[in-house]
């Protein structure tokens, strides 16, 4: 297992290191997909051989359980997509001039250099290392937000950084409280915030110092999935970043992110008791599908709008975590799965359409089914899948969602979750048929999609229809990831 999971780390590191001496080519490009593809190989390796069990590697460096193989392959089927079709992107890019080779060179280190950093964050089972490598996701991603060195993507990807920066300090000043309360009940200095050593201790963690711990760290990690207050990066981010990396960022990153306060959750519940952090999950998670909710009622921006719907999938996620139980959390790893595909296809998809109307304005963009076959189906399968229809997962997922919080007796919750979802609902609705709908305007370019782009959106949107149809073996390990970190 030591091996798979240093094969997963490894590869994209390489892939980073060759992109950033040879500069963008063809084979350093498709080393890059490869890289993110042998991630997905080392999840289902390792998922092959969990039976069920956590494995400690490493001298306590590096773990494998249910939820860390699980978010390796939401990383896997997310990175092997955006890199995939980031081959025909960046090409696209530097015939148009809206990046140099420099530029190219910078995307082909970073991307796999990102992907690396999220790996070590799901297996890592020492939270300091976690907490280092969730920063090494916001430096990599920084200088990949401000790709076409734009005033928009400048300005972008500072806001990222500080609010970003901010919330990982906060997470810092919680992680540092832990190592103290773990060290105070005879834990080992050096490992004393090693997943395993605090699970074996959190009874006995101070309850007053674990919970100002678990405030700091579900702000600070929060910062990173993009909830209420922090949630201002987020738009601004995916809207000026690559189509691939905005897939990456939406896809993954958040989902990432959440993880950690998953395990957290866990540990902090141990020692305090469930009430505490549920009413922070309930408060910010609510407040998220709120603010995101008016805000898809009135953006005019593509990539804006999938952002705020990101937001929106955050912030169920969130209001499902408060619920606690197996079957919540079984529900939205299922609903993070779904999601990750479900946006990689839309942002993936906001790639030509960026290039043949030089704008990602909703009003810019008309009848793009009847001008592009591949675009308008992937589009609607991607936006079908995000709206939680039937069969497509989300539609199981949101179900089971609302199921598990009337369980835990939070039916208030879920009306009001319920409300917020249908008004974000009918807000993707008005502005997707907007986009895909009508008469072909008069003197309106193509639209062009590269061979890669192609494929991972037929790939992308055919993986959707699957996993619609069936999770398969998904179902097993979403149910014993779910039994590992729920607390009731």
């Amino acid at each position: 297992m030591t091996i798979l999971v240093l094969i997963a780390i490894l590869t994209p590191v390489t892939a980073a290191a060759v992109g950033a001496v040879a500069g963008w080519r063809r084979g350093t490009a498709l080393f890059g997909t490869l890289s993110a593809a042998t991630i997905l190989v080392c999840a289902a390796l390792l998922g092959t051989r969990l039976s069920g069990h956590d494995h400690v590697l490493a001298d306590g460096l590096l773990r494998v359980d249910a939820l860390s193989v699980t978010m390796l392959a939401v990383i896997g089927v997310v990175g092997t997509l955006a890199t995939w079709a980031g081959i025909g992107y960046i090409d696209d890019e530097l015939d148009h001039g809206h990046t140099d080779a420099d530029g190219a060179r910078l995307y082909a280190a970073l991307v796999p250099a990102f992907l690396a950093a999220m790996v070590v964050a799901v297996c890592a089972d020492n939270i300091g290392i976690v907490w280092v490598a969730v920063e090494a996701t916001t430096i990599a991603t920084a200088f990949l937000v401000g790709h076409r060195r734009t005033r928009a993507a400048l300005e972008a990807t500072w806001k990222y950084v500080v609010i970003c920066s901010v919330g990982i300090i906060v997470a810092f000043g919680g992680t540092v409280l832990l190592y103290f309360a773990a060290r105070h009940t005879g834990a080992p200095s050096e490992h004393a915030l090693d997943l395993d050593v605090l699970t074996a201790h959190a009874a006995a963690l101070d309850p007053a110092v674990t919970r100002l711990a678990g405030g700091l760290l579900l702000i600070g990690y929060c910062a990173k999935v993009g909830l209420v207050p922090f949630h201002t990066w987020l738009a601004d981010a995916h809207s000026q970043a690559p189509a691939p990396v905005s897939a990456l960022m939406s896809g993954v990153l958040l989902s990432v992110a959440f993880s950690v306060v998953l395990r957290m959750k866990a540990l902090v519940d141990a020692a305090t008791g469930p009430g505490y952090l549920r009413v922070g999950l309930l408060v910010v998670g609510l407040a998220t599908l709120a603010v995101a909710a008016l805000l898809l009622t009135v953006t005019r921006d593509l990539k804006r709008m999938l952002a705020y719907s990101s937001m929106e999938n955050m912030g169920l996620i969130a209001v499902a975590a408060a619920a606690g139980t197996k079957f919540a959390v079984a529900a939205l790893l299922l609903h993070v799965f779904a999601h990750g595909i479900g946006k990689t296809v839309l942002f993936l998809s906001t790639g030509p359409l960026q290039a043949a109307h030089d704008s990602t304005a909703i009003a810019a963009i008309r009848a793009v089914a009847a001008r592009s076959r591949l675009i308008g189906a992937s589009f609607a399968v991607g936006m079908v899948t995000l709206l939680g229809l039937p069969p497509f997962a989300m539609f199981a997922s949101e179900l089971a969602i609302a199921r598990s919080l009337a369980d835990a007796r939070l039916s208030w919750a879920l009306t009001v979750a319920m409300l917020l979802i249908a008004i974000a609902f009918a807000a993707l609705v008005r502005n997707s048929s907007r986009i895909l709908l009508g008469p072909v305007p008069t003197g309106t370019r193509a639209i062009t999609v590269p061979v890669t782009m192609a494929g991972a959106l037929v790939v992308g949107a055919a993986a959707a229809v699957v996993l619609g149809v069936t999770a398969g073996p998904l179902t097993d390990l979403f149910t014993t990831a779910a039994a590992q970190v729920a607390t009731r």
